[in-house]
């Protein structure tokens, strides 16, 4: 069984068998290479990659530089999505460390031998309506699909490419589900091996996430509604100082997420130094701590975000080197 704390993720696929993986397995999560990553791409996945390598999972992260071209991403320019990649890449060994952590590109798991016939073999176990429910896994609609066909391919192929790197483990964010579920229904059906779904739960856009049945996710392609991996700290502070974070409401709250999702697995305390008429500095080593009295309204947003502004700061130094690199 492997040692770790199951609680790092918002949804296990089975847990019961998931309890039964032992070291040794092997487990993936892939990235459309589509910008300049953002620190929850990065940190949160990153920190239960790490907790998975720890543990003795084979990790493999695909650079899936062939669906973000299908996914209209760069404009389609694979040059620019190959380079996107490599930053991503770099990001990752940056905040990864010397954990045992193994990268691969899409486009050489496609050149594979076999990799054709086993797409067929998937594709032939599913349905179109199917597939279009698991379109939202690439942020496209029916209509994207219909005026594009490969669109229609990009589920197939994520289901594939679990079946062809022989997986035990496949993670992803909770937009990730209907290509996890898609794969286990498809190897339930085909006598393939049904991969274990780990599923992470995502920071919302810090402009507000929106309702939970239209949820706005931190996204690359909304500079403003972010932090970027390449962000120098007066950009964080600025970013962090305007973003939406009412008082008295955790749930949902970009700045509350980030202090739980990430500062608190990092750092493993967060301090707010509030004024002494409003009770002085506080600090908290609980994620559910924090949202319980965040939501009494006993912190005020501002002093919130700057201990968040503070520690981010500490915690993305060692990514300033991308800037650099460039």
């Amino acid at each position: 069984m492997l040692q770790i704390d199951q609680n790092l993720f918002q949804e296990i696929i089975t847990v019961e068998d998931f309890n039964a993986l032992e070291p040794g397995c092997r487990g993936y999560i892939g990235f459309e290479p589509s910008g300049i990553p953002h620190i929850a791409q990065v940190m949160v996945t990153g920190e239960r990659i790490r907790a998975l390598a720890k543990a003795g999972v084979k990790m493999e992260i695909l650079l899936a530089d062939w669906h973000a071209l299908i996914n209209d991403k760069l404009g389609g320019d694979i040059d620019r999505i190959r380079e996107s990649g490599e930053l991503l890449k770099r990001s990752f060994e940056i905040v990864l460390k010397d954990s045992s952590v193994n990268f691969l590109w899409a486009s050489d798991l496609i050149s594979r031998e076999g990799y054709l016939q086993s797409l067929i073999r998937t594709a032939k176990a599913t349905t179109l309506q199917r597939i279009k429910r698991a379109l939202p896994i690439m942020g496209r609609t029916e209509n994207d699909a219909d005026s594009d066909f490969s669109k229609y391919i990009y589920p197939i192929m994520q289901a594939n490419d679990i079946f062809m790197m022989d997986l035990d483990i496949a993670m992803g964010g909770m937009d990730q589900r209907h290509a996890h579920m898609l794969a286990r229904d498809i190897a339930e059906k085909q006598g393939r091996k049904k991969v274990v779904s780990l599923h992470t739960p995502l920071i919302g856009s810090l402009k507000g996430s929106g309702r939970m049945d239209n949820f706005a996710k931190m996204s690359k392609s909304d500079p403003d509604g972010s932090i970027l991996v390449t962000d120098k700290p007066e950009d964080v502070s600025r970013k962090i100082r305007g973003a939406f974070c009412p008082q008295g409401e955790s749930v949902g709250n970009p700045i509350v997420q980030l202090a739980t999702m990430i500062i608190l697995p990092h750092e493993g305390i967060i301090t707010i130094d509030r004024p002494e008429k409003k009770g002085g500095p506080v600090s908290f080593t609980s994620g559910n701590e924090l949202e319980q009295v965040y939501s009494t309204g006993q912190i005020h947003p501002m002093d919130m975000k700057n201990a968040v502004v503070e520690s981010l700061s500490r915690i993305m130094k060692p990514l300033e080197k991308l800037s650099s690199e460039k």
